[in-house]
């Protein structure tokens, strides 16, 4: 099979699909591997690396795209990336199609194959490629959170932790999943004073566990989550509906129940944004104000840390990169049904039922 991988394009956008690890190990069983000149320098990785595990370095995207069957990235592609997919290509990335419907048209018109890495199911019916991302920008979403309750960013003027004789900033997480749990795990380390909803009280009685009862757990309704606003400083979204567009959960009414100087982290801005104020961002101009709010939306939130989400990434994608390339796509999709909940875009359509609900195709 030939596997090709690309430099990333998305602004501020570092990460890469391939390291030159699973290169060696694609190139050991016998496939060919491109990669385009440059590719890993975001994550400190030369071309001769990729080189010596067995690629052939290309010049340029046009290239790999030319010479690849399967081509391997990290963010949704972008327009000129679509306009290279032909219908033999199998791309293999995360698409986030439901709140991109332009994304979504230009796929099912290249006629490629597109599966999406964060629709993809384990036996426990977990997601095991969107699980190490949302581990980096759970963290992340702790820190530019504290970062921004600082009075130079724009912020309350607020020490997370506090100080002996000051309360801690209040920190409200929304969704208590991978992202919520990681992003309330790094808010304690903070000290600050957390609390996390979610809809599922059993999940609930999961996190009051393992934080030993440190922090309020509280069953996510909308009047609960109203009566939080005044006293919370930094509000994390985290809802994830697997395949959907995130839903709506502070209006802007709402942020006049907030303090001004306060922050709100969009963790789940790649699938619409869980606040209605949110938009995307980036890591060169990463927040807005609105009615006195600071939002932080950045829409690749893990590339700010390229070199450890990218081998997250690659440890969780490595075993579909090698199924897809020894047994093709039917053959990896009949050996793993989980895998196959990852097909989004096939012969012009959209395979995957949430996205098409979402897209109303």
């Amino acid at each position: 099979m030939r596997i090709g991988t690309v430099t990333e394009i998305k602004p501020d956008e570092r990460r890469v699909g391939l390291t030159p690890e699973l290169v060696a190990t694609l190139a050991a069983r016998g496939h060919e591997v491109f990669v385009q000149s440059g590719a890993g320098a975001g994550i400190g990785r030369v071309d001769e690396a990729y080189a010596a595990a067995g690629a052939e370095i290309l010049a340029d995207a046009a290239a790999v795209f030319e010479a690849a069957e399967i081509i391997v990235k990290v963010k949704e592609p972008q327009p000129v990336e679509i306009a290279r997919l032909r219908p033999h290509h199998l791309l293999f990335t995360y698409l986030h199609l439901a709140p991109d419907p332009e994304q979504a048209r230009g796929l099912m018109a290249s006629g490629a194959t597109a599966i999406a890495y964060e629709t993809i199911m384990d036996a426990r019916h977990g997601l095991p490629l969107l699980t190490p991302m949302s581990q980096v920008a759970g963290r992340m979403a702790a820190q530019v959170g504290a970062q921004y309750l600082l009075a130079p960013a724009g912020g309350r003027g607020l020490l997370m932790g506090g100080v002996p004789g000051v309360p801690p900033a209040r920190a409200v997480i929304l969704g208590g999943g991978v992202a919520g749990f990681n992003a309330a795990e790094i808010a304690l380390g903070m000290r600050a004073d957390v609390t996390i909803l979610d809809i599922s009280p059993a999940r609930l009685a999961e996190l009051d566990a393992l934080f030993e009862g440190r922090v309020r757990t509280v069953l996510s309704s909308r009047g609960a989550m109203l009566d939080l606003l005044p006293t919370a400083d930094l509000i994390i979204g985290c809802v994830l509906v697997t395949g959907a567009a995130a839903p709506k959960l502070i209006l802007r009414e709402d942020l006049a129940r907030m303090r001004p100087g306060s922050v709100l982290v969009d963790v789940a801005i790649d699938q619409g944004g869980c606040f209605e104020t949110s938009r995307p961002t980036t890591h060169q101009d990463p927040i807005y104000v609105v009615d006195g709010v600071v939002h932080y939306c950045v829409a690749n939130m893990p590339g700010a840390a390229p070199l450890t989400s990218t081998y997250a990434l690659s440890a969780a994608t490595a075993p579909y990169v090698l199924a897809l390339a020894d047994l093709g796509l039917d053959g990896a999709f009949a050996a793993d049904p989980g895998f196959a909940a990852g097909l989004n875009v096939k012969a012009g359509r959209i395979a995957h039922p949430a996205v098409a609900a979402a897209l109303g195709a």
